[in-house]
């Protein structure tokens, strides 16, 4: 049986599975669509359950077409910024994710500008201070939803962007990858890790954040897994944008 890899590419709209050859040639893919959800203007939400059925349907549609090869391995890739929390023991969120498109933390964004945050904030993330980013959505989820920071702070509740809910549920691993954790504001580019003064502006406590991992390297191994057999390592991620640059064979510091 010849090997293939999986990719899943996790999207705003939709989910698709592809297979990969040892060529790197696409022999099968499937995609599956999802809906948004819009509860007030500027609000942008995913029903996660909804994403988790679209990512394996669309693996059952592509696998159904390779049906004698064996997956070697699986590789996601994802839209960065979205983000949500869910309960270690049961693994159900507490709330609908927050998408990258979502408006609702605008004021509080202003409100650290005002206190003069803002610079500071980009020398250590890279990042402009806008609600499109994950540390405002992760405050504003604890600071709406009962009980939250409490068990965020005891590691009760677990927080990730989609990546690390995607492993989650395919291994049961809390981790993420430097491509995605530097889309958070919580993530310190120099030091490569989380920054215990960005956590403290934004009020996150470390004991609910992923491991921050390689890009390539086992992230772990699927378990219980409807549309997949036990056993097949996760070994890559990466956020969708810097999967395409690197996709588009810019390797070197400058490329575009």
């Amino acid at each position: 049986m010849k090997d293939v890899i999986l990719s899943i590419d996790q999207g705003t709209t939709g989910s698709t599975a592809l297979f990969l050859d040892t060529d790197v040639q696409v022999v099968a893919s499937h995609n599956t669509e999802f809906p948004n959800h819009y509860p007030k203007p500027g609000w942008v939400e995913h029903d996660i359950s909804e994403i988790w059925s679209s990512v394996s349907s669309a693996i059952q549609q592509a696998k159904a077409k390779v049906p004698q090869s064996r997956i070697s391995a699986i590789g996601i890739t994802n839209q960065r910024e979205t983000c949500l929390f869910w309960d270690r023991e049961t693994g159900e969120p507490i709330h609908r994710a927050l998408v990258w498109q979502d408006r609702r933390t605008a004021a509080f964004c202003q409100e650290l500008k005002d206190r003069g945050l803002e610079q500071k904030i980009r020398s250590k993330t890279g990042l402009v201070l806008d609600p499109y980013f994950s540390g405002t959505k992760a405050k504003w989820t604890l600071d709406h939803v009962a009980g939250a920071r409490e068990k965020a702070q005891k590691g009760e509740i677990l927080f990730g962007t989609i990546d690390t809910w995607l492993i989650w549920k395919l291994c049961g691993s809390h981790v993420t990858d430097p491509s995605n954790a530097s889309r958070t504001l919580l993530y310190n580019i120099e030091t490569q890790d989380w920054d215990d003064e960005l956590l403290q502006i934004f009020d996150i406590p470390r004991a609910c954040l992923p491991k921050v991992v390689d890009n390539a390297g086992i992230m772990g191994r699927t378990k219980g897994v409807d549309c997949l057999e036990d056993g097949i390592p996760v070994s890559g991620v990466a956020g969708d944008q810097q999967s395409a640059l690197f996709g588009q064979a810019c390797f070197e510091a400058g490329e575009a």
